[in-house]
């Protein structure tokens, strides 16, 4: 049974990724420059202070849906089948984290997957446009830069429980983190920049297909006692 510490940490976590949606949405939605901190919180139906207490800015908000992702994308690979090819377990957890419907771009309806009807197009149009827009910002640059540092380091250390490296010493849960993150963002940025809709999900997996045949898993099993 939970205890109240954990129930209280898990509504952290949801409110905290409620802010960085309700971020995300009104930014790509209104334009960087439009979006308050009092509308994000109204969005998310908390208090300013409440905003607060989680981040400083609008910048560090947004960035915060990427470590969390990141860190689901981790606990998937924790908990996948122990005798599971780790590739498949990466591309599963991956997929299930970016693009779960199998959507052009992560949305909940999918509506703006592959033959689309021209609203749907439109709107896949205007939604990317927002999303490219809100990710030049120069202030979310650094924060994703952040992000990005602490999201690799919690893929590393799943890559290290996964695979029996040492999470210091041993390159490869290193490696294997930095390439699933820029995986991934190549998969993103190639359904931002087509001419049509693209679903994510197929992107993703043709990306992870390739990556895992050019990189297999060095055996780490017994080398290792004091991980």
């Amino acid at each position: 049974m939970p205890t109240s510490n954990g129930l209280r940490e898990r509504k952290k976590r949801e409110t905290r990724v409620a802010l960085s949606l309700a971020t995300i949405r009104l930014c790509v939605e209104r334009g960087w420059e439009n979006v308050t901190i009092e509308d994000i919180a109204a969005a998310a139906n908390v208090s300013v202070r409440t905003f607060r207490n989680y981040f400083s800015n609008k910048a560090e908000a947004i960035a915060a849906a990427h470590v969390e992702r990141t860190l689901r994308i981790a606990d998937g690979i924790r908990v996948s089948p122990p005798g599971e090819p780790l590739w498949e377990s990466i591309v599963t957890a991956v997929r299930a984290n970016f693009a779960p419907d199998g959507s052009a771009d992560g949305s909940a309806d999918g509506s703006a997957g592959e033959g689309a009807g021209d609203s749907a197009g439109a709107e896949f149009g205007r939604w990317r446009d927002g999303v490219a827009l809100m990710l030049a910002e120069p202030a979310l640059q650094g924060e994703v830069l952040k992000a990005n540092a602490a999201a690799q380091d919690e893929l590393a250390r799943a890559i290290a429980e996964r695979t029996g490296a040492h999470p210091t010493r041993d390159v490869y849960p290193k490696l294997v983190a930095a390439v699933i993150g820029a995986g991934s963002a190549v998969a993103i940025e190639h359904c931002l920049r087509a001419e049509q809709p693209t679903p994510l999900d197929q992107v993703l997996r043709e990306v992870f297909d390739r990556l895992a045949a050019g990189l297999p898993v060095p055996s780490y099993r017994g080398e290792h006692h004091d991980h």
